[in-house]
C-alpha cells in the first residue's frame, strides 16, 4: 500500500516539471534547476503619438478653436470646439448603403449634456442619466435644421450626428458651438453635404449689440437670436425677444450674418489639412425619360384638381391619391418597374412644379385666396368655465383649444440643464393628436415636433407676462390640436394669449402669430432665384410644396418670436427682412379680432381660479414648517410651499385658503400685534385666568376678567385645558407679558335699562339661569322711572363703572407653577382654618349646552312681555330657582364673618349711614347698611344707597329669613373680578 502511494507521489511530481515545447515538437522535461532560472524582461511598450490638428480664430472678443484627431478616432468625421473652458465634441457616422424603396433622408442628431460636464452626479434612483430631456431636443433642432437642405438630392443613406458636451464653465451656451462643431464634422468625414455654415448667437443690452454673449448676458437682453447662415445665404433663424420692432431685427439679423461667416473659413481650412476624399455615395435619382412619362400621365389631372376652389384639404388629397393610382395601373400595364419605384415621389414633384407655375404666373393659390389674405378666423374665450382658462381660436380649419393651469411656485419645472436657471414657471405644452389629420398612430414619447412647436409658442408668449414678483404663480398651457392645415403653433400662440387673460393672467396685451411661405424660381445655369412669391398664413400643402416656413409672432408693439426653416440650399436675407412687412400686417389683424373676444385679463377670483397667498417668516421659524407642510396638506386640501423665508398657499377656494393660513401661522407664528385676532389653545388653567400657547409656540395669560362680559367666578366655566380659541392681543404688562382677550371677540349687548329689568326678572319656561347675572347690568330700585327717559338719552349718556378693575400683575405659566408650590401648605391651613368657622356654600351646578343656546336665543321682547304676565310670587320663585356660581372671590365672602366689636359698629354708622355713603369710596371692611333687592337660591342681591348694587351668598345651614326691601347690615369682604363688592351679613 505504501508502495502505490509513493509511486502516485513520483508521477504528480513528474506531471508538474512537465512542460509542453512549441506545438509540434517533442515535450521536453525541465529539472527544477531550470525553472528558476531568469527570463528576459519584455520590452515596455512605446509611446503612442496622437496627430492632432487645431485651428484658431476670433469673434466677438473670444478665442473659438476647432480641433481633430485628438478624439473619436474611428468616427467618420469628429471634431471637438473650445471657447473659454467650454469643449463639446462632434462626431459624424454615415451608413454604407441605402434602403431602395426610402425617398427621405433619414438624418439623426443626438445631443447630450451628461451631469458630469459640470461636475455633478446625477440625482435620480439610477445615478445617471435617463431619456433626452426637451432642452436635449431642442438642442439637436438646433443642429438639424441648418444643415438639412445641405444634403445632397437623392442622398437617402442614413446619418447619424452626436454632440457630446465634454466640460462647461456655465457661461457660454454648447448649443451653437455644437451647431458649428457638427458643420465642421461634416466637412471633414466622406459624406456628400454642400456646406460649411456659420452659426451665431446675437443679443441686445441698452440697444447695442452683443456677439456670442453670455448666460449672464442674455439674462439682461432683450434679444436672444440664433442666425445660421451659408456664406452668402441664410439657412436658419431662431429668435426669442421682448416685443423688438421689425427693422431692430434686421439690423441684428444683418450683424449675424457678417459675423458667422468668421466661422466657415476655419472649417475649410481644417478639412483641406485633415479631412476625408468625399467618395461617391449612390444617388437615388429617377431617370429624366421615366420622369416624362409621369409627369405626361398626371399633369392635366393634377391641374383639373387645384384649379377647382370646392375641394377641401381631404376631398383634395382622395383626388391626388387616384392620380396616382390611375398612373400607377397604366405604368403596371406597360411593365415599367424603373418608373413604378420611383412614382410616389414623381408624382409629387408634378404636383408641386404645378401649384408653384400657378402661384408665380397668375398669382393664384391652392384655396383661391390672395397672396397677403388671412383666412376666416373665429375666437372663443372661457370655453370650459371650470378650468382656470380655456379659448378655443380657429384659423381656416386649423382649430386649436388653449387651457391655462394655474399652480404654486413650487410646481415650477426643474430644469436639469448644465446651463441657464434651475427652474421654469411657465410652460407650454404643445399636443398634436393623429385624428387632427385623420391618421392612425401610436402615441408615443416626447416628439422632437411637438417639443419645438411648444417651445416656439412659449417662448412668443414669455415676453408678456407680468413679472415673478408681481404674478407668483407657476402656469401651465396646454396646446390640444384639434384640426391641422397649416401653422398651428401659430394658432398656439393666439389661442394660449387669450386662456391667459381668461385666466386672469394680467398680460400686457395679446399674442398672434402668422406663418409666411415663399415659392421662388431659381435660374438653372447660376442656381440664383429669378423670381418669387411671399405667401401670407400658408396652408399645409403651401408649406409643403413651398421653400419656406417663416413663423413670427408677436405684438403691436414688435416681434416676440421667430421661427425659420428652408427647404433649399440657403435663402437671401433681403428676402427675409422683405417677410417681415406682411406678418406685420396679417398679424394687427388677428389681434383687432382676438380684442373683440377679449380685451383685458379678467378678475383672478372669478369662477375656479384658485388663490395665492404668500407669507414671509423668518428661516428659524419655518423649521416647524418642513416637517408639518404634508400634514396641513392633507387637513385642508391646499398646496403648501416653502423656499428662502417665504411660504406660498395654493388653494382651490378662499375658505381652504383661510384654513391653511390659519394652520400655517398657528404652527409658525407671525409678528404679534394689538389689536389683531389669533388662534390659540389653552395649556393650563389658574385660579385668575388660563396661560394660551399660540403664535406658533409664544405663550399668552387670558386673564378671568377677560373671558366674558359677564363676571365670571371660575375659569373652568368657560374654559378648559386643550380648548381651541380665538383671542385678540390687547397689549403687554410690564414684565412683557402678552395679555389676551376672549370677551373682544364675543358680542357685547348694548341694551336699555328697562329691557335688562324685565329680562333679569323673568326667564322663558323652558329657561333657567345659573350663577350670578352682571350687578351692573341689573335694574335700580327706581328703575320704572328711568324707563320713561327717552332712548335719545339712553344712547347719548355714557355710564361709568362704579368700581374700577384691580391692576393685576401678569406673570408667566412657569412662576405660577412654583408660586403654587411654595404656597401650597399656606393654603391648606387656611382653609382648615375657615372650614370651622362656617361650612362652604353648595357648588352651583353647570348649565347644559342646551340652556346656554336657549338663554343666547332669547328675544328680548319675548322676555319683557312675559315679565308683565308674572306675578310677584312668580318673580320671587323665579329668583329661587336662579343658581350661583361659585368662586375663590365668593369663598372670601363666606368665610369672613368675623364678629365686630360694638363701638367699631357704631363708629362705622356714623360715617356711613346709607344718605350720605357714596359706593365708588368703599373699602375692605367697611361697614354699611343695604336693602335686600332680590332674593336667589344661593344669595341675596343688595341695594346701597346710591343704587350700586352688592351680592351675598348664603352660608351652609345658616338661617336666611330675608324679605325683599328689608335692611340688613353688611360688611364689604372682598371684590369679584368685575369690581362688584361681596358682603356678608352681620348679626
Amino acid at each position: 500500500m505504501s508502495m502505490a502511494v509513493a509511486s502516485l507521489r513520483f508521477l504528480a511530481r513528474r506531471r508538474h516539471q512537465l512542460r509542453l515545447a512549441v506545438p509540434g515538437t517533442r515535450a521536453a522535461f525541465l529539472s527544477d534547476t531550470a525553472e528558476e532560472a531568469p527570463q528576459a524582461a519584455p520590452p515596455p511598450p512605446g509611446r503612442k503619438v496622437l496627430e492632432s490638428f487645431r485651428e484658431e480664430f476670433e469673434i466677438g472678443g473670444r478665442l473659438i478653436a476647432f480641433e481633430t484627431g485628438k478624439m473619436a478616432r474611428f468616427a467618420n468625421g469628429s471634431v471637438v470646439i473650445s471657447m473659454e473652458e467650454t469643449n463639446v465634441l462632434s462626431t459624424v457616422a454615415a451608413a454604407k448603403s441605402s434602403d431602395p424603396v426610402r425617398d427621405f433622408l433619414p438624418l439623426t442628431v443626438d445631443y447630450q449634456e451628461k451631469q458630469y460636464a459640470q461636475g455633478v452626479i446625477p440625482t435620480t434612483y439610477m445615478r445617471r442619466e435617463g431619456a433626452p430631456k426637451e432642452r436635449e431636443l431642442l438642442c439637436g433642432r438646433i443642429i438639424d435644421r441648418p444643415i438639412r437642405p445641405l444634403f445632397p438630392h437623392g442622398f437617402y443613406h442614413e446619418v447619424q450626428i452626436t454632440v457630446n458636451v465634454l466640460s462647461s464653465d456655465g457661461k457660454q451656451d454648447p448649443d451653437v458651438m455644437a451647431a458649428n462643431a457638427s458643420s465642421a464634422a461634416l466637412m471633414l468625414s466622406d459624406v456628400p453635404w454642400n456646406g460649411p455654415i456659420g452659426v451665431i448667437r446675437v443679443g441686445r443690452i441698452d440697444g447695442n449689440f452683443v456677439l456670442n454673449p453670455t448666460v449672464d448676458e442674455l439674462g439682461l437682453s432683450d434679444l436672444n437670436l440664433v442666425y445660421a447662415c451659408s456664406r452668402d445665404k441664410t439657412l436658419m433663424i431662431d429668435v426669442q425677444a421682448r416685443e423688438i420692432t421689425e427693422r431692430d431685427l434686421q439690423a441684428g439679423m444683418k450683424l449675424a450674418h457678417s459675423e458667422a461667416v468668421k466661422y466657415i473659413d476655419p472649417q475649410i481650412r481644417l478639412a483641406k489639412r485633415a479631412g476625408k476624399e468625399k467618395r461617391e455615395y449612390k444617388l437615388s435619382m429617377i431617370s429624366d425619360e421615366n420622369y416624362e412619362k409621369i409627369r405626361t400621365l398626371s399633369e392635366a389631372p393634377i391641374e383639373e384638381v387645384f384649379t377647382d376652389k370646392s375641394y377641401g384639404k381631404f376631398e383634395r388629397g382622395e383626388a391626388l391619391q387616384k392620380i396616382t393610382e390611375s398612373v400607377k395601373e397604366k405604368l403596371e400595364e406597360e411593365c415599367d418597374e424603373e418608373s413604378l419605384k420611383f412614382l410616389p415621389k414623381a408624382v409629387d414633384t408634378v404636383r408641386k412644379q404645378v401649384i408653384r407655375k400657378r402661384i408665380i404666373k397668375e398669382g393664384l393659390r391652392v384655396d383661391g385666396r390672395r397672396l397677403d389674405e388671412v383666412r376666416p378666423l373665429y375666437c372663443e374665450s372661457s370655453t370650459y368655465p371650470i378650468l382656470h382658462g380655456s379659448a378655443l381660436f380657429s384659423r381656416g380649419d386649423t382649430q386649436v383649444l388653449c387651457t391655462v393651469t394655474l399652480g404654486a411656485p413650487g410646481d415650477a419645472q426643474r430644469l436639469d440643464s448644465i446651463v441657464g436657471p434651475p427652474t421654469k414657471r411657465f410652460m407650454l405644452h404643445y399636443s398634436f393628436p393623429p385624428f387632427s389629420i385623420n391618421e392612425v398612430a401610436k402615441r408615443g414619447g416626447l416628439n422632437r415636433r411637438e417639443v419645438g412647436h411648444g417651445t416656439l409658442a412659449e417662448k412668443a408668449l414669455l415676453a408678456v407676462l407680468p413679472p415673478e414678483g408681481d404674478f407668483p404663480y407657476t402656469v401651465r398651457v396646454n396646446s390640444e390640436v384639434m384640426a391641422s392645415d397649416g401653422s398651428t403653433s401659430m394658432a398656439s400662440v393666439c389661442g394660449g394669449s387669450m386662456a391667459l387673460m381668461d385666466a386672469g393672467i394680467p398680460v400686457r396685451e395679446h399674442v398672434a402669430g402668422v406663418s409666411v411661405g415663399l415659392v421662388s424660381e431659381t435660374d438653372p445655369t447660376t442656381g440664383d432665384i429669378s423670381s418669387y412669391r411671399i405667401l401670407t398664413d400658408i396652408l399645409g400643402l403651401e408649406d409643403h410644396l413651398g421653400d419656406m416656413d417663416f413663423k413670427i409672432a408677436g405684438t403691436r408693439r414688435g416681434i416676440t418670436a421667430i421661427q425659420l426653416d428652408i427647404k433649399p440650399a440657403g435663402i437671401p436675407l433681403d428676402i427675409v427682412c422683405e417677410s417681415l412687412e406682411p406678418a406685420r400686417k396679417a398679424r394687427n389683424q388677428i389681434l383687432d379680432r382676438m380684442d373683440q373676444e377679449i380685451s383685458s385679463a379678467r378678475a383672478i377670483n372669478d369662477g375656479s381660479s384658485p388663490r395665492l397667498a404668500t407669507l414671509s417668516f423668518s428661516s428659524d421659524s419655518l423649521r416647524k414648517l418642513l416637517f408639518h407642510r404634508k400634514k396641513i396638506e392633507q387637513d385642508t386640501g391646499a398646496r403648501v410651499s416653502v423656499s428662502d423665508g417665504t411660504v406660498t398657499i395654493v388653494a382651490k377656494t378662499q375658505p381652504i385658503m383661510d384654513k391653511a393660513i390659519e394652520k400655517v401661522e398657528f404652527l409658525v407664528g407671525r409678528e404679534i400685534e394689538v389689536g389683531k385676532t389669533y388662534k390659540g389653545i389653552v395649556s393650563s388653567i389658574k385660579e385668575y385666568g388660563a396661560f394660551v400657547d399660540f403664535n406658533g409656540g409664544q405663550q399668552g395669560l387670558l386673564h378671568i376678567s377677560e373671558l366674558s362680559h359677564e363676571p365670571v367666578s371660575k375659569v373652568t366655566d368657560i374654559i378648559s385645558v386643550g380648548q381651541a380659541l380665538s383671542l385678540t392681543c390687547i397689549g403687554q404688562d410690564v414684565r412683557g407679558n402678552i395679555k389676551l382677550s376672549l370677551k373682544a371677540n364675543l358680542p357685547h349687548s348694548h341694551q336699555p335699562e328697562k329691557e335688562l329689568a324685565s329680562e333679569d326678572a323673568t326667564l322663558l319656561p323652558n329657561q333657567d339661569l345659573v350663577g350670578w347675572a352682571a350687578v351692573e347690568n341689573m335694574p335700580s330700585k327706581d328703575a320704572d322711572v328711568n324707563s320713561s327717559n327717552s332712548k335719545d338719552e339712553d344712547d347719548t349718556t355714557e355710564e361709568t363703572p362704579a368700581f374700577s378693575t384691580p391692576t393685576v400683575i401678569i406673570r408667566s405659566a412657569a412662576d405660577c407653577d412654583a408660586q403654587d408650590v411654595a404656597n401650597g401648605p399656606t393654603k391648606k391651613r387656611s382653609k382648615a382654618a375657615s372650614s370651622k368657622v362656617a361650612k362652604p356654600s353648595p357648588r352651583a351646578s353647570k348649565p347644559t349646552k342646551e340652556q346656554q343656546e336657549a338663554r343666547k336665543a332669547t328675544p328680548k321682547k319675548a322676555s319683557t312681555t312675559s315679565t308683565a304676565k308674572k306675578s310677584k310670587k312668580e318673580k320671587a320663585d323665579d329668583s329661587a330657582s336662579n343658581g350661583l356660581d361659585k368662586g375663590k372671590a365668593d369663598d372670601s365672602a363666606s368665610n369672613g364673618l368675623n364678629a365686630i366689636p360694638e363701638q367699631e359698629i357704631s363708629n362705622t354708622l356714623k360715617h356711613s349711614s346709607p344718605k350720605n355713603f357714596r359706593s365708588g369710596s368703599i373699602k375692605l371692611g367697611d361697614v354699611v347698611t343695604a336693602k335686600v333687592y332680590q332674593i336667589r337660591a344661593y344669595g341675596l342681591v343688595l341695594e346701597l344707597s346710591d343704587g350700586v348694587r352688592g351680592m351675598h351668598k348664603f352660608v351652609e345651614n345658616s338661617q336666611n329669613n330675608f324679605e325683599v326691601g328689608e335692611e340688613v347690615l353688611v360688611k364689604c369682604d372682598t371684590f369679584s373680578a368685575k369690581g362688584v363688592p361681596v358682603f356678608s351679613v352681620l348679626d
